[in-house]
């Protein structure tokens, strides 16, 4: 199965709603192919600095955009599934059937603070693992079906009804973030996309890829096991150390190196954050105007 080219731009909510609605529409001017927020209570690199919850502004900015797809990769630690399958519904319905919608076990609390700030229980690894089993299991029954239920370990669903589906059928796209084997596995049973983002132990850029690399031959070998085919799955990469940064917004033709490099692995859709400061836009409007449509035509 063929995937096309897909470029994303994590224009996150650090901004005042008016300057929000301005990112995003101006991206989806630009022609890229997705928008993201990103599901946590606060920055937790800054947690004083402005923040506005995900799914709410993603239904908001929902009405400001017209064609581009919309998403984010929510932490399921933050909802009880059913409401998530309920409010992923109801945005896909809003956005007319554009909703891209991510999954992800969540940063722990050595690194997010968020469950300190609002006593959220900080689930061990192992239980974070399993209980994210059957977050996927449940969201992707209750999106595809009026009338569900559900018994697992952690939750148990009696008779849920979902009225109405979404607008996207058999649901919308669910992607699935993992860097694990048991993460991987159950991305090789959900997704329609696998994303990746290294880690945030991760500083180079050479680590990253390696590891990426890795996780995809290890994500085809899961597919295997269970017989599916593994090019029916999307691999995608959120750019994420420091150094990629350092070179795409100062290095011209740097992030279509970047981009090169990881499309050789089998990568298809690629993530990279809105300019952090004004001073990168140039940059940005030149990766957008010039290196993506030549990526487009390369591949």
């Amino acid at each position: 199965m063929e995937h096309k080219l897909r470029f994303v731009v994590g224009a996150i909510q650090d901004a005042p709603w008016p300057e929000m609605i301005a990112r995003w529409q101006r991206v989806e001017s630009m022609g890229l192919d997705g928008l993201m927020l990103a599901d946590h209570f606060v920055n937790f690199a800054q947690p004083n600095a402005p923040w506005f919850e995900a799914w709410t502004l993603l239904a908001a900015l929902a009405t400001q955009t017209k064609t581009i797809r919309i998403g984010l990769l929510t932490a399921i630690p933050w909802r009880n599934p059913a409401f998530l399958a309920r409010q992923a519904m109801t945005v896909d319905h809003i956005s007319n059937g554009r909703l891209d919608l991510g999954l992800g076990a969540g940063a722990p609390g050595a690194i997010d603070i968020s469950y300190a700030m609002t006593g959220t229980p900080d689930w061990p690894a192992k239980e974070r693992v399993e209980r994210f089993r059957e977050v996927v299991e449940i969201v992707d029954q209750l999106l595809r079906n009026p009338e569900s239920s559900y018994v697992g370990q952690y939750y148990q669903l009696k008779g849920t009804i979902m009225n109405p589906l979404p607008v996207q059928k058999p649901r919308p796209p669910l992607m699935i973030g993992a860097n694990g084997p048991r993460m991987l596995r159950i991305a090789a049973k959900y997704a329609d996309t696998w994303n990746t983002f290294g880690g945030v132990d991760i500083k180079s850029a050479d680590e990253m890829l390696a590891l990426t690399r890795a996780r995809n031959v290890q994500l085809d070998e899961y597919c295997a096991e269970i017989g599916r085919d593994p090019t029916t799955l999307r691999r995608s990469v959120l750019f994420y150390t420091e150094e990629d940064y350092m070179k795409m917004y100062s290095l011209p033709g740097a992030f279509e190196e970047i981009v090169k490099r990881y499309r050789e692995i089998g990568i298809t859709e690629f993530m990279f954050f809105y300019p952090f400061v004004p001073m990168m836009m140039p940059m940005f409007e030149q990766i957008v105007n010039e290196a993506i449509p030549r990526l487009r035509d390369t591949f």
